[in-house]
C-alpha cells in the first residue's frame, strides 16, 4: 500500500478536474489532491520549482494521475522529465486518446498504467475508482516508498 501523501491530478480540462474529484469525493479518498493545470506548473510542482518552490517536502507525491494533452507542456514531456529523476512514484496517464502510439509512447517514457477516461461520468467513477484502489490499496511498495 502506498503511504499516506499527496495525489496529483494534472488536468486541464475543468469538466474532468470536476469530475475527478467527484470520483474522488464517491470513492472517500483520504489522501490529500493536488491539482495542476498544465504540463509546466506539473514539473514546477514536481522539482519544487516556480510558485511550489516552498512546497513542503511532506506534500510529495504518492500517485500522479497525468493527462496527456496538456498546455504548455504535454503529458509525455512531464512524464520524460519526472522520470529522468524519480522512478518510484506511480504515474497513471489519464486520456481520451486511444491511439496506440499514444499508449506506447506512454508506456515507453515509463507510465504505469494508461487509462482512458470514459465520456460517462458513473464510468468515469468506476475506472478513477479502480485505479486508485489498485495504486492506493492493493499494489505493494518498498517501506518508506
Amino acid at each position: 500500500m502506498l503511504r499516506d501523501g499527496v495525489i496529483l491530478l494534472v488536468e486541464d480540462n475543468p469538466d474532468d478536474e470536476l469530475l475527478a474529484h467527484r470520483a474522488f469525493s464517491k470513492h472517500q479518498l483520504e489522501h490529500k489532491v493536488i491539482t495542476v493545470r498544465d504540463g509546466q506548473e506539473a514539473l514546477d510542482y514536481l522539482f519544487r520549482a516556480g510558485d511550489f518552490r516552498q512546497r513542503s517536502l511532506l506534500d510529495e507525491p504518492v500517485l500522479i494521475l497525468l493527462d496527456l494533452n496538456l498546455p504548455k507542456v504535454n503529458g509525455h514531456e512531464v512524464l520524460r522529465r519526472f522520470r529522468e529523476k524519480v522512478r518510484t512514484c506511480p504515474v497513471v496517464m489519464l486520456s481520451t486518446s486511444n491511439e496506440q502510439a499514444d499508449i506506447t509512447a506512454s508506456y515507453q517514457l515509463g507510465a504505469n498504467s494508461f487509462v482512458r477516461k470514459p465520456v460517462d461520468f458513473a464510468d468515469f467513477a468506476q475506472s478513477l475508482g479502480d485505479v486508485l484502489s489498485y495504486w492506493l490499496d492493493t499494489n505493494l511498495t518498498p517501506s518508506g516508498g
